[in-house]
């Protein structure tokens, strides 16, 4: 991104750091820095970060009251935490000592809006598949009752109930597969707006998108199915009885 042909290390730089003083945020000297070295990426902000551009300060020119101290143990962390918390106070006793946690809960906190989210959209999306599974079952049971004349013909002609059955399972698929088609582009237009919620998937990802087209035709085709066999249950006396 920076510096694509050359070696970084050794040029000066002059950030602009916000002039609002928060602990949190570098003080801004206005003064040039020197590159002293390159890192690779890391998510600093958590799992789910977007990856701006970061730099790190030394502590000697930009201290911070606020410090973290991460222990390696080859057991349950928080077993060690009193211990822990007694070499720190041995070397500080008014250390302050707050927010201990394991990396599982970190890890974890920082996908809590992300959790959130995805819960929300999972119970809106479940919501959605029933109201289209009963659309379109209300949908085909409409019409094979407006179409009873119609198959009733069909049937005195000697049209079998396979034939019939494939005629309705034609219809009603027809449709549920252009609505699959539709949200599938629709999901490829907008799949730009997930990209935040998502880690270590990609919105498009094909095996994804594979399986969530594969229960929708399979709810879809069972929705389609139940009316069918009323439909080959017609009979043709009375459907032409009002011909």
């Amino acid at each position: 991104m920076h510096w694509p042909d050359s070696n970084p290390v050794g040029y000066k730089i002059r950030p602009q750091f916000t002039r609002q003083r928060y602990f949190w945020i570098p003080e801004s000297r206005d003064l040039p820095l020197t590159i002293v070295g390159v890192v690779g990426d890391v998510r600093h902000e958590g799992l789910a970060d977007s990856n701006l551009p970061q730099l790190y300060l030394p502590y000697l020119q930009n201290p911070s009251s606020i410090m973290n101290l991460v222990v390696r143990t080859t057991s349950d962390p928080l077993r060690w935490a009193n211990a822990v918390r007694s070499q720190v106070w041995a070397v500080d006793k008014d250390q302050p000592w707050f927010d201990t946690k394991t990396a599982e809960d970190t890890v974890a906190d920082s996908f809590g809006r992300q959790h959130v989210l995805a819960s929300l959209l999972g119970a809106f999306a479940s919501v959605a598949l029933l109201l289209a599974a009963a659309g379109v079952y209300g949908l085909i049971s409409y019409a094979v009752r407006q179409r009873t004349h119609d198959i009733g013909i069909r049937i005195a002609l000697g049209a079998q109930s396979g034939q019939v059955l494939r005629l309705v399972l034609r219809e009603g698929m027809g449709l549920a597969l252009a609505g699959l088609f539709i949200g599938i582009f629709t999901t490829l237009a907008t799949a730009g707006l997930l990209s935040n919620l998502l880690f270590g998937a990609k919105p498009t990802d094909p095996a994804s998108s594979t399986g969530v087209a594969l229960l929708l035709g399979g709810i879809s085709l069972l929705a389609c199915y139940i009316p069918g066999p009323r439909a080959t249950r017609v009979d043709p006396l009375v459907a032409l009885r009002y011909e």
